[in-house]
């Protein structure tokens, strides 16, 4: 069923690629900017992607272990739309995860992120509303510090994107911990993504106490 699942959803991926001139290829590549070379984006739209899961999900009696073994088989393909779709198949059994999906995820991504897309929208629309959830608390604190200390970058990104998340569905952040996590960041600024990440995530904050986030840039602006 396995193998079923994942034939059936690449396949429609690949159906379902857009005609695009080599002038919107390279555009796509270099928005995604992917840090490997032999990376594939096929330039399917995420509605589109998320309808074909929905799909193949629908058609198959699949169980939560067999789901993770959809997960992992996509994010290690080198096609962005592939691995997009594998955690939207994961996030089909979100009633289910608990802290060992979050380490069958970092593991994965490890080895297998390669674009701030990939990394962005699991955070935004798996991790972060899982860790979000009442009740999980202690495990959200736990990921994020686990996540920032990685020698990964995108695992250092995902941290970051997880707490914006959650300050999004709750409309508020502990100040003490978002300086913190930002403090340990800036670090390893030089690295785009992880620059980009720490002003994403204070724009984010600044939403909810625009003050404590104008204070705190005004006195780190050096």
């Amino acid at each position: 069923m396995i193998d079923s699942i994942v034939k059936e959803i690449s396949s429609l991926l690949l159906e379902n690629t857009p005609q695009q001139s080599e002038d919107q290829k390279d555009r796509m590549y270099r928005i995604l900017n992917p840090d490997i070379s032999d990376y594939i984006i096929y330039g399917v739209r995420m509605p589109e992607i998320e309808k074909i899961v929905k799909l193949v999900h629908e058609k198959y009696d699949c169980s939560y272990n067999e789901a993770i073994e959809v997960f992992r088989i996509l994010t290690r393909t080198k096609v962005e739309e592939q691995k997009f779709a594998g955690f939207f198949f994961l996030n089909r059994f979100k009633k289910h995860f608990n802290e060992e999906t979050i380490e069958v995820i970092k593991e994965e991504y490890s080895e297998h992120c390669h674009t701030w897309s990939h990394c962005d929208s699991t955070g935004v629309r798996l991790l972060g509303p899982f860790l979000g959830k009442k009740g999980n608390e202690d495990l959200a604190l736990k990921t994020i510090n686990k996540w920032s200390n990685s020698d990964n970058l995108w695992i250092k990104r995902a941290s970051m994107v997880i707490l914006l998340k959650i300050t999004m569905m709750r409309k508020d952040f502990d100040d003490e911990y978002v300086f913190e996590l930002v403090e340990k960041m800036v670090k390893y600024s030089e690295a785009n993504y992880i620059e980009k990440g720490i002003g994403w995530l204070l724009k984010t904050c600044s939403k909810y106490k625009p003050e404590v986030i104008t204070d705190y840039l005004m006195k780190n602006k050096n």
